[in-house]
């Protein structure tokens, strides 16, 4: 396929039926952010903060989108909240792409601790999750829309960095 990973992705996204996309801005996302905001017929509307971003991927659903959350792992602790009082409870499902900031202690500082417990705190809080990489790409966007579609809850594809980099 031509184009970069990020337009590729996006591409996949749109096949798959996802049509609203937001979030919040990260290094390791930036690739594709600037992907879906250069796309033709694509909308991405940046949020102030991972929570508020929930709530737009709730309205979107609600008006018959279905929705992507882009983020990075460290804003997980600001809508836990709202993805296990609103989505879980009521069924709302959201793709979520978020960035994995501090994988294996690999980063500044801030990064680190969050980069340990994140998994542990989707498995908590009842959010499947994956580890998307360039060999996986659609064996992975295939399980987490069949998650999406069928039991209509959300579904985490954990990001690393070096993914969505336009320079590879």
């Amino acid at each position: 396929m031509p184009g970069s990973p990020s337009i590729q992705f996006v591409e996949a996204l749109t096949r798959k039926g996802f049509e609203f996309f937001t979030g919040i801005p990260c290094s390791l996302l930036a690739g594709l952010i600037s992907s879906l905001e250069q796309t033709p017929g694509i909308s991405y509307i940046p949020s102030i903060r991972e929570d508020s971003a929930v709530g737009l991927c709730a309205g979107a659903f609600m008006a018959g989108k279905l929705p992507v959350l882009l983020m990075q792992n460290s804003g997980l602790g600001y809508c836990l909240n709202a993805f296990t009082s609103l989505n879980l409870i009521y069924k709302i499902p959201v793709l979520v792409i978020m960035s994995w900031r501090g994988f294996q202690g690999k980063d500044a500082p801030e990064h680190i601790i969050m980069g340990e417990i994140n998994e542990d705190l989707l498995k908590t809080a009842g959010m499947e999750y994956a580890l998307i990489s360039r060999g996986n790409q659609d064996a992975v966007l295939d399980q987490a829309c069949k998650k999406i579609k069928e039991e209509n809850i959300p579904f985490t594809l954990l990001v690393q960095k070096g993914l969505f980099d336009e320079r590879h």
